[in-house]
């Protein structure tokens, strides 16, 4: 994913449109990806969020008057997400200096606004996420000099469908700076993707027993995972299922892979009576020829992506990007109780 994301309704998925859209504006700067460091928890890069009193308050302000009143920074912050709807969003995003590296340590908040005169919903602080997993479960290949392992977090509240105009404050040793989110988000604009509440396409995934046992077919992880065990279309409707879309050697912002492996730590933790199913992007594994059915199904446009599924076949959550070990854990829990497993 170099360069700016293609804005389009035609599937199949354009590289360029690949995942996170920060790690679109990471790739945009020329940086890989990934998401399993050095570290063994992600200590060293996991931090909660600040104070929303550390950050200028938004009342009675425009946004352009919020960040009129800031320094100018010179950092990239852009989103790590495209697919936003009305009501509460997930919204992760990326912060970066011009010479391309990530900055993973800063106190910073957003803020949103539907219109230059419409009020401003914020601050809203985010905190930092850590995209390692315990040794055990990382791919080859994972980290690497000069690759992210981390991302921040925050959740905003869209009341409206369009274009919404999105700023962030850096807290600094001298006070705070403000930049830009861009590109800005554009709640609606995917309606297609299934959505919270929808019963989930009762399509059919490839299994081992599917391709002979020859994993490679069908998972582009090294070594393969074991989350192909179960045929979606024969435990929707019987059993919740944790869907996860993605391809560890073709993504090109190289995030698939660590959420990949976050989902096995998860599901060897937590995720007893959960089937766990990983599904690649491409048909045989090859750009070229495509996307598999299964995300035409789902209306997908980017990529990662998984789809928690309650026993009833209706789609619980679903969650866009990178994910990091402690917030799927808990989703999978909560997805647990809700159907009788906890």
């Amino acid at each position: 994913m170099i360069g700016l994301p293609t804005r389009t309704a035609v599937l199949p998925i354009p590289p360029k449109q690949l995942f996170f859209l920060v790690l679109l504006a990471f790739a945009g700067l020329g940086v890989l990806i990934s998401g399993c460091g050095g570290g063994d928890s992600g200590d060293d890069v996991a931090r909660g969020a600040p104070s929303a009193s550390e950050f200028p308050s938004a009342e009675g302000k425009t946004i352009e008057q919020l960040l009129n009143d800031q320094t100018p920074s010179d950092k990239v912050v852009a989103p790590a997400a495209v697919v936003f709807q009305t009501g509460e969003n997930r919204y992760p995003f990326g912060v970066f200096n011009v010479d391309q590296t990530q900055v993973d340590d800063a106190d910073v908040a957003l803020y949103f606004a539907k219109s230059p005169q419409s009020p401003v919903q914020g601050p809203l602080p985010a905190e930092t996420v850590s995209l390692e997993t315990k040794p055990a479960y990382r791919s080859k290949g994972a980290g690497g000099p000069g690759e992210a392992n981390s991302f921040y977090l925050t959740h905003v509240k869209f009341d409206r469908n369009g274009p919404w105009l999105g700023i962030a404050i850096i807290k600094t040793d001298d006070g705070t700076e403000a930049a830009r989110v861009t590109p800005s988000p554009v709640v609606g604009q995917y309606p297609q993707v299934a959505k919270v509440g929808q019963e989930a396409p009762k399509v059919s995934t490839p299994t081992a027993e599917s391709v002979g046992g020859d994993l490679s077919k069908i998972d582009t992880r090294q070594p393969p995972s074991d989350m192909h065990n179960d045929n979606l279309k024969d435990v929707l409707g019987k059993k919740p299922v944790a869907l996860i879309f993605a391809t560890p050697a073709l993504c090109q912002s190289r995030v698939c892979g660590p959420v990949v492996d976050v989902a096995l730590q998860v599901r060897d933790e937590v995720g007893d009576g959960v089937a766990f199913i990983h599904n690649e992007v491409y048909n045989d594994n090859d750009p070229s020829k495509g996307i598999r059915p299964q995300l035409t199904a789902f209306g997908l446009q980017t990529e990662p992506w998984i789809f928690l599924i309650n026993k009833d076949g209706t789609i619980e959550k679903r969650i866009e990007g990178a994910i990091g070990v402690d917030e799927l854990k808990s989703d999978v829990e909560q997805l647990k109780k809700k159907n009788g497993l906890d």
